[in-house]
């Protein structure tokens, strides 16, 4: 499985409201594309897809923005590399001719399976509260 953009910069979108809105205050959008260097509609068009998923909420008005709608302990990166549409596969669609290709081709799903469990593993929740203890100022006697 390759991680494209898109699935990155919905990583860095849903951290980035569930670190930066507080009190269930909205984030906007100028907010997150600064933060992130994440081009403006290519944001927008990526908060549409979360937000059909039920994770990301819109709010409308002067004071507007998104806000993270759900839990961030229970969205793994998996799921959000799926929802964004990364099925990526390594399968070629031909079938292999050779033994080469196809001791290969085996290698290479066997890869994409393994990157698919890792992302399962890991949750949101866990990629922020890294971000969080770095963030953490240290304080020495």
């Amino acid at each position: 499985m390759v991680i494209n953009a898109a699935v990155h910069y919905a990583c860095l979108a849903m951290m980035d409201l569930a670190m930066h809105s507080n009190d269930g205050q909205p984030v906007r959008t100028s907010e997150i594309t600064s933060r992130h260097d994440i081009p403006g509609p290519y944001l927008v068009q990526i908060l549409r897809t979360l937000k059909s998923t039920g994770w990301v909420r819109a709010v409308r008005g002067s004071q507007g923005g998104y806000v993270l709608a759900v839990d961030p302990d229970s969205i793994t990166l998996l799921d959000i590399a799926e929802a964004i549409g990364c099925t990526e596969s390594t399968d070629r669609g031909d079938q292999p001719r050779s033994d080469a290709q196809r001791a290969l081709q085996r290698r290479w799903n066997e890869a994409s399976e393994e990157s698919r469990k890792r992302l399962a593993r890991v949750r949101l929740g866990d990629v922020i509260r890294e971000c969080q203890d770095v963030a953490a100022p240290m304080f020495y006697i």
